[in-house]
């Protein structure tokens, strides 16, 4: 059957683009390096054809496929198990801007084009693909909507969701549907666009998509404050949405552990007040003019002082400056990787909540395992935090995450939900939660999603054990 099926994704692909010898660790191995799969073979489709048709045949050999875009994701979604026996489909060389259109305001592309990529083609016409994440040099289109990827500017454009106004997929049975339309309203009954997006393949597989675009703004500023606590950095996010209203496009809060690690592992990096129990990076994008931008971000940060709100502040005084303040912001995970193995949460809570669940889950995790280290840093505008545990100082990562992890993830999951939160906000549900999620997700959702799965996808080939287990 092998044989077969291999010499069936050849007929469709081509030779060449279906790999099955050699080293294919850079898709078989997580992003993280937490997951080694092996596959079968992996194949790299050219177009959306193509990947219907390699669709079609491993449904006729009842051989299951993982789709992967840029293999950034965090909850090992994207790699194949250990068995060898499912497809890895890439879709890195479907990568190309298919069309800007300028008067509609939209960008329609493949789903292999990676984000930074599409920024830069966006750009070059005048305009402004508002989704920014740390991995956008790497990271997909396509994989961007699988996770329902968030990011920096959540706070005024939604998350790749929001942002997206069609979508092309390959069914499970290889069938392609088509709804690139590029409508902003379109009630012509289910909305399979949405039910595709977050799905994290496991339903179909996005080839293309169909992206809102915004002009570029008149300017933008940037600026860093400190604050003592998180609740201090709430009553700022408060007073920066009054005052600015939409015009804030960007509020991230970072601990002090989080940016020492950043000090620690990329001495180049200058982070403004270090000493600082929390660091805050505010982005204001004015679309009307400079003057007003800046004079409003000025009237905001001083009022903040005399409120007590914030300990000090500095505003990025170029475009230079303020890439560099955000470059900061963006190599806190790789600093945390540098620094060794770790638990990764990436929770949402309401934002009146995060104060208290912060207190309280660094305190019970202080007591639970003394001298632990939390990375506690994300968007706080939108409630979602990356609330990570390394372990303590000198101990070993790998041991710690064997003995501890499940007792952690537990204790934060626990009080996540005390709090009314989620606990995946925008990495996806993987196969790394999967277990995790029927006891915090009602059994009637289980069972709505189950069937869904089992209406779109019978033969449970894509994706399989990814969301649900």
């Amino acid at each position: 059957m092998s044989t077969e099926l291999l010499h069936a994704l050849r007929g469709a692909v081509g030779d060449a683009h279906v790999l099955s010898d050699g080293d294919l660790s850079a898709y078989t191995h997580d992003w993280r390096k937490r997951h080694q799969g092996r596959a079968l073979a992996v194949v790299l489709p050219g177009n959306t054809q193509e990947v219907a048709a390699v669709v079609r045949a491993c449904a006729a050999s009842g051989v299951s496929i993982v789709p992967q875009g840029g293999n950034t994701g965090l909850v090992v979604g994207g790699v194949p198990d250990t068995s060898g026996q499912q497809v890895l489909l890439s879709l890195k060389r479907m990568n190309q801007v298919r069309a800007i259109d300028a008067a509609n305001l939209t960008m329609t592309l493949d789903a292999g084009c990676v984000l930074q990529a599409a920024q830069e083609a966006a750009s070059a016409q005048g305009f402004w693909l508002p989704l920014s994440l740390a991995a956008e040099g790497s990271c997909t289109i396509g994989g961007n909507l699988a996770t329902n990827a968030g990011g920096t500017q959540v706070l005024r454009f939604g998350n790749t969701r929001e942002q997206c106004l069609g979508l092309e997929v390959v069914t499970a049975s290889g069938e392609i549907w088509d709804g690139l339309s590029g409508l902003r309203k379109d009630n012509t009954g289910y909305d399979l666009r949405h039910l595709m997006i977050g799905s994290e393949g496991t339903l179909g597989i996005i080839t293309g998509a169909c992206m809102k675009l915004v002009h570029q703004p008149a300017a933008r500023w940037t600026a860093w404050a400190s604050v003592n606590g998180v609740d201090d950095a709430v009553r700022l996010l408060n007073l920066a949405q009054q005052r600015l209203g939409p015009t804030l496009t960007g509020f991230e809060m970072m601990g002090q552990f989080a940016l020492s690690l950043v000090s620690k592992h990329f001495e180049q990096l200058r982070v403004p007040f270090p000493e600082a129990p929390y660091g805050v990076l505010m982005e204001s994008s004015d679309f009307e003019s400079e003057d007003h931008a800046r004079a409003q971000f000025d009237a905001l940060l001083e009022t903040a002082l005399e409120a007590g709100v914030i300990t000090d502040a500095v505003v990025a005084e170029s475009i230079t400056q303020a890439k560099g303040l955000w470059h900061i912001r963006e190599s806190i995970p790789l600093a945390q990787a540098q620094e060794g193995l770790n638990i990764k949460h990436d929770i949402s809570v309401p934002v009146s909540q995060i104060a208290a669940f912060v207190q309280r889950t660094n305190a019970a995790l202080a007591e639970a395992i003394p001298g632990v280290r939390l990375v506690n840093f994300g968007h706080l505008g939108d409630g979602n935090l990356h609330y990570n545990v390394q372990c303590p100082e000198g101990a070993d990562g790998a041991a710690f995450l064997d003995q501890e992890e499940a007792r952690i993830n537990t204790l934060v999951f626990e009080a996540v939900v005390a709090c009314g939160g989620s606990i995946s906000a925008e990495h996806g549900v993987g196969s790394l939660k999967a277990h995790a999620l029927p006891h915090y997700k009602s059994a009637t959702a289980l069972s709505l999603m189950r069937r869904i799965k089992a209406a779109l996808d019978p033969q449970n080939i894509l994706n399989p054990g990814r969301v649900l287990e």
